[in-house]
């Protein structure tokens, strides 16, 4: 049986093509797509970071917890790449409803319509990046103190891209939100954005401390909730 092909995205370009289009005049890719791509990078430093600290007898105490981190900054860099990717589809499609007729009443109300289908659509993708970046912090956060201090500075570097995407991916979330029609799905919405971003943003500050200051860690136990 043939397998489908799986349809070309962000992730299939070369680094200079992304950033190419990205600067053009075309409005996709946008902030959106590239917060994703940079919560991506910051998933695979993460990734990195507990690569370069398995194997070794300093840290072997903390095993489980690099095996944990690799894996997730793994996912999380390829969730993020496909959400950049969602992002600019979702965008596409708002886009579209903007454009559409309204001359007459019925037109009118076709076009409104289309609007708040798709900008409660355009929220998705952005609202799921935004709670995948606080998940690639929270990663970094679980590393720092329990890894390879030789790459602490990635791991910092990897919890202010992460924190920065959150941001970029919440403006996402936000500015679509006045066209969605519906003020319940918007304070909602709201709120959980406010959530994710306080989350990532303590997060980061752990990180940031921790990393300063050398503390080195106890072993997170297996199965407990992360910070």
């Amino acid at each position: 049986m043939t397998v489908p092909a799986r349809p070309a995205g962000f992730r299939d370009l070369a680094l200079q093509g992304f950033v190419d289009r990205l600067a053009s005049a075309e409005p996709v890719p946008g902030g959106g797509s590239a917060s994703a791509v940079a919560a991506s990078l910051a998933a695979g430093l993460v990734a990195m970071v507990a690569a370069l600290s398995e194997g070794r007898p300093r840290y072997a105490e903390h095993a489980a917890t690099h095996d944990w981190a690799r894996a997730e900054g793994r996912r999380l860099a390829d969730e993020l790449l496909a959400l950049a990717d969602e992002d600019a589809a979702a965008y596409g499609v708002l886009a579209a409803a903007m454009k559409l007729p309204r001359q007459t009443d019925q037109e009118k109300d076709a076009r409104t319509q289309a609007m708040c289908a798709a900008a409660r659509a355009a929220t998705d993708a952005p609202l799921r990046a935004v709670r995948a970046c606080r998940d690639v912090v929270r990663a970094a956060e679980a590393l720092a103190g329990r890894s390879n201090v030789n790459a602490a500075s990635d791991l910092n570097v990897a919890a202010l891209l992460g924190e920065a995407a959150a941001r970029g991916a919440a403006e996402n979330v936000l500015v679509n939100l006045p066209f969605a029609g519906d003020d319940a799905f918007a304070t909602e919405a709201r709120a959980r954005v406010a959530e994710l971003l306080a989350d990532t943003e303590r997060l980061a500050r752990a990180v940031r401390r921790i990393v300063e200051s050398g503390e080195a860690r106890t072993p997170r136990t297996p199965g407990t909730a992360l910070a």
